[in-house]
Parts: structure tokens; sequence; C-alpha cells
């Protein structure tokens, strides 16, 4: 999963007197991995990537497209996958505050995960909705070390083809991780008498710039305008809020819930 140039460098780090926690908030490795590599720096044989004896050299795209491309959204977003001896685990975090987007991700996870499978771990504030399965690399390949605004991300030719289809449910597995739907409001003068008018608005938010362009790029497609919102010189959030396109985004997104 990581190279041996990372491996040396978050252990040099740790030799130099820098906390496990540190290490690993700048590194993107997990303090467990770390720890497992002042024993043993090499890879283990199992967990040496291999073509897949299931998906060949590429994956079989899944049958359910349309909840694949739902899931790609989310993992996008909010997921990450992490290698275990066995295989992969899955994990995509889901905030305690929305059960429907909790019920929708392991329905998602469940249709793709081959073995049909889903379990939720609790976590303070949010359940981690996580799947088995050897393989989580096959069907996302944009699987990496380290963050994954800090790598390239793009799609292969089968993952947008997929999209291409299924654009809509493309967007609602981004908006429902990484952004959200509010309503905005401001006063306008009517009839002399000043009135509070009200609309919806909706942001997604994202440090990758290859993650932020797959999504806005797929809004082109449907229709929706877009604007970039920065935050102070950085501009991680996308902002829709023209009439007609947050109607198509209630239409075919709407709230989290």
């Amino acid at each position: 999963m990581y190279d041996m140039g990372t491996r040396k460098r978050a252990l040099t780090m740790v030799a130099q007197g820098r906390s496990m926690n540190s290490v690993s908030k700048e590194t993107g490795v997990s303090r467990a991995a770390i720890r497992s590599w002042q024993s043993r720096i090499d890879p283990l044989p199992r967990m040496r990537r291999r073509p897949c004896a299931r998906c060949g050299p590429r994956a079989e795209p899944p049958v359910d497209k349309a909840a694949y491309s739902y899931l790609l959204g989310l993992y996008l977003g909010d997921g990450c996958i992490s290698g275990m001896r066995a295989g992969y685990v899955l994990r995509i975090a889901c905030a305690n505050t929305w059960p429907g987007l909790i019920e929708a991700c392991a329905a998602a996870i469940e249709t793709i995960n081959p073995s049909r499978k889903s379990n939720r771990v609790q976590a303070v504030g949010y359940v981690s909705v996580v799947g088995y399965s050897r393989h989580w690399p096959c069907l996302f390949p944009q699987h990496g070390p380290g963050k994954k605004h800090d790598r390239r991300i793009f799609l292969e030719p089968w993952q947008q083809e997929i999209v291409d289809a299924h654009p809509w449910e493309f967007i609602r597995g981004l908006i429902h991780s990484d952004g959200c739907r509010v309503t905005n409001w401001t006063t306008r003068l009517v009839g002399g008498e000043r009135k509070r008018y009200e609309y919806p608005r909706y942001f997604f938010t994202n440090k990758s710039d290859d993650i932020r362009k797959l999504f806005s790029d797929t809004l082109d497609k449907v229709g929706v305008g877009w604007t970039t919102l920065a935050r102070g010189s950085d501009p991680f959030n996308i902002s829709i809020a023209r009439r007609a396109s947050t109607t198509l985004m209630d239409t075919h997104v709407g709230p989290k819930y």
C-alpha cells in the first residue's frame, strides 16, 4: 500500500523524536502502520498487490451501475480503503445527523460488495459504514497511499462510462459525502415594505482539485450552473445558487436526511 520511500520517511521522523500523531498527520499514514514498520519495514508478501483472480487486469464493471456511481461519489468524498491480511476494507464516514444517508450508504455497499455485506462502526459523531472484500482496489482504482488531495485522482474509462450514464447518482454521492443544501436569505422592498426572501443553495467542498473538477464537469453535463467560492485564497467550495440549477438539484439530489 505504501512505497518504501514513505515508510523510511515516516520512521526517520519518529527517530528524530516526532510523536506518532504528528507523523501520522503529516504523512497521512496511520499510527498502527508506522508502529508495524518499526519491527518490519518490508511489506508482507500477502499484502503486495497482485492481479485480481476475479477481475483480471481490469475490474469487471458492477451489474448495478447506478448504485456504483453513487458509491463512487461517496468514496471520493468521505471514503477510504485500507489493506488487511485477508483483503481490504472500504470505510465511508457518515454523520449521525443523517440516518437516511447511513441507510443509503449501507445499501450501496451491499449492492456493490461481492459478498453483499456491510457493517456499521459507531464513532463519536459519525458512523463508519464498512465492507470487506479483496476486490475494492479493483473496483476503486483511485485507492492509493496518502490523502486523496495530495495525489492525482482520475476515473478509468469504464468508470467514466458509468458516471456518464448515471450522472445524478454520482452527484448525489458527492453531495451526500462532502456537500450540503442550505437555505440562504436576503431582504427586498415589496410595495415599500421590506420582506425576507429565502432561497436554496448547494455547496460542495473538497481540497482535491481533481475531485472538484469531476464534480463540476458532471454538473456541466446535466445543465447545472455553478461558481467557485474561495475561502480566503483556497478555491475549495463549489456553489450552486441559481434558481433553475437548484431546482434541478432538488429534483435529482435533494437535502441529506
